[in-house]
């Protein structure tokens, strides 16, 4: 008798090797939850090789999907399902399923072969290893090749489909619906049917093999959740902040300009754009980084909303042209997809360890403003933010996001044109009141003109310019005064940043700042402590230079101070800098982010710290005689 149950939350996980087809099936599972309309969060998490060793660890990809009828904030913690394709990705994974949750295997990636190569010495399956979870075990490989034996297939393409095999075992167990998919399968192999027929055939088979055995008794139903009324996709934090480009290019009746060079994980910003040159988008894939920036600053000069992205690396190759940005005063926005480095590190894992380099990594006096984004929908709203900067302040506009958030998804409810704000820009058109470096009274911007105007014909370069004229000057005096310029400018942009607001108290005990992908499972963890009665507070801060006004009146109203950050501490300086408060530091680099639990037990365990430092001494105990 097959029983099923409502739950509020689920968390699955997708893994096998790079071939296996996790990240396809993961993505269709997430896209059916979104459309199921639940909230998600996503992490797909890739193999640092191109083409790691089949069956070992290092080459396990896996995809999470967290999903549920209330606020998901983050991928989650502990999985409720595991789908290992092999004996690897369960070695891999394991540690993150709870205790009674399932576990659904591929036996046949559990040959003595697959066995020895995950660096069991013994198969699992035949121990007690497993024996606190709910395993089903299955011959997902020979099952899949049973449902498309009447195709002509070869031997490699039959394989394949043990994926589609899997999702719809997934499906039947979570009660997801399948509609999406079969349209996906249709569309993705149309040029190849009888691929399409095997894959849609295969998803068909796992579902009906999950429905009519007794492998599986229970299932699971996750309720809708109640949301905002509005048009809703699921996307990734690449495509939303292409599209946050392409909104502010419309916004600001200016053509896009996007320089780029293929990085990992920054790729599919560029990869996006491409696919949206109806908007009048022009994307130039350059060279290499350098010439990407350059290109991308030659279109600024020119009159276009210009941008480009990329990672670490090549943020560092960047980095000149950044100051040739600041120095002639132009719009430009730089996205800093930020992944674990130094050198090429491990490109596919995330890291956040290049603020410093953000807001000081370039030679002299060139302040540039840091914004960061919290999730994979608000990459959009970031990268229109800095666009919007960058046009009104004539400066580069650094944005950071990280591999957590460019790889993950979500829904996001799709921006009208009337809830962003405006953008206008105004171009200088007569010459008589024209001088390339005469500013704006409020906000010191340089006035803009395009090339070609007749009258206001004039160079920018890399060399000091005399206030006003833009002339060259090597004068001690009128270098002081234009550095002073371009820091004030920078400086005035706090009166565009919204007041920090926090989750929870806004005074007392604790208070737990952090940025970037850290959003998700610092929310969840203040949110359950809170529940306990702790007053623990949460700021989370999307504008890194300049800070929030308000953010040192809120740092006073608490006791302690916790900045949680994905480095080996370059927040907590810059806070502890600039407020001059002793903070506390909570990181973790090891390309992996936060789980809720871990912040919950640090704050904790801190808590206890701090009490017993400053209860009253206990009186020893008499020595008996």
């Amino acid at each position: 008798m097959k029983q099923t149950y409502n739950r509020t939350h689920a968390v699955v996980r997708f893994a096998g090797d790079s071939g296996d087809g996790i990240q396809v099936i993961g993505s269709q599972f997430a896209t059916a939850s979104a459309l199921a309309h639940n909230q998600i969060r996503t992490m797909p998490d890739f193999p640092s090789e191109i083409r790691a060793p089949e069956g070992t660890p290092s080459g396990v990809s896996s995809f999470q999907l967290h999903f549920g009828t209330g606020e998901v904030y983050s991928a989650g913690d502990m999985c409720d399902c595991l789908v290992a394709m092999n004996a690897a990705a369960l070695n891999v994974c394991l540690k993150d399923v709870r205790r009674g949750g399932t576990i659904i295997v591929n036996t046949a990636g559990f040959t003595e072969k697959f066995l020895r190569l995950a660096g069991y010495a013994e198969n699992p399956l035949e121990t007690t290893l497993l024996q606190s979870f709910n395993v089903v075990a299955l011959d997902i490989t020979r099952l899949a090749s049973l449902a498309v034996r009447e195709l002509t297939l070869s031997t490699k393409e039959t394989e394949r489909v043990k994926n589609f095999f899997a999702l719809g075992l997934m499906y039947w167990l979570f009660s997801r619906p399948m509609a999406q998919t079969v349209a996906w399968i249709e569309e993705k192999f149309a040029k190849t049917p009888i691929l399409a027929e095997a894959n849609k055939l295969a998803l068909t088979a796992g579902w009906n093999y999950a429905d009519s055995t007794e492998t599986l008794t229970e299932r699971y139903m996750v309720e809708p959740s109640e949301l905002i009324s509005g048009r809703y996709r699921s996307l990734t934090g690449n495509v939303a902040a292409a599209l946050g480009l392409i909104a502010a290019s419309i916004q600001a009746r200016l053509p896009l300009f996007f320089g780029g060079y293929p990085i990992t994980p920054a790729s599919d910003i560029l990869q996006t754009l491409v696919q949206h040159k109806r908007f009048g988008v022009q994307v130039f894939q350059a060279e290499d980084e350098i010439a990407a920036i350059a290109s991308a600053l030659g279109a600024s000069f020119g009159g276009n909303l210009a941008a480009t992205a990329t990672s670490g690396p090549g943020m560092s190759l960047k980095t000149e042209a950044l100051g040739l940005a600041v120095m002639a005063e132009l719009p430009l926005v730089v996205i800093n997809v930020q992944r674990a480095g130094p050198s090429t590190g491990m490109p596919t894992k995330t890291e956040q360890a290049d603020l410093f380099q953000a807001l000081y990594g370039r030679h002299g006096e060139a302040p540039i403003p840091v914004l960061a984004a919290e999730s994979p929908a608000d990459c959009f709203r970031i990268s229109y933010e800095a666009a919007r900067i960058a046009l009104k302040y004539r400066t580069p506009v650094i944005v950071l996001s990280d591999a957590m958030l460019a790889n993950g998804s979500e829904p996001w409810k799709i921006a009208t044109t009337d809830e962003l704000p405006p953008i206008q820009v105004n171009f200088s058109q007569n010459a008589s009141d024209f001088a390339p470096f005469l500013r704006d009274e409020i906000t010191l911007a340089r006035d803009w003109a395009i090339p070609g105007t007749k009258g206001l014909e004039h160079r920018l370069g890399g060399l000091e310019k005399q206030s006003g004229t833009g002339a060259i000057s090597q004068d001690a005096q009128n270098h002081a005064q234009m550095v002073a310029f371009r820091a004030s400018k920078i400086d005035g942009i706090v009166r565009e940043i919204p007041p920090q607001e926090v989750f929870g108290a806004e005074a007392g005990k604790i208070l737990v700042i952090s940025w970037g992908s850290t959003f998700g499972a610092i929310r969840e963890a203040v949110a359950h402590l809170q529940k306990d009665d702790i007053t623990v507070g949460h700021a989370h801060l999307r504008y890194i230079h300049p800070f929030a006004a308000n953010l040192g009146e809120i740092i006073n109203h608490f006791e302690h101070i916790i900045v949680a950050e994905l480095n080996a501490g370059q927040l907590i300086h810059i806070l502890q800098d600039t407020f001059c408060k002793k903070m506390e530091h909570f990181s973790k680099i090891n390309g992996q982010p936060f789980k809720a639990e871990q912040i919950t037990v640090f704050i904790r365990e801190m808590l206890a710290r701090k009490e017993v430092s400053t209860s009253p001494p206990r009186l020893s105990a008499p020595i008996a005689a």
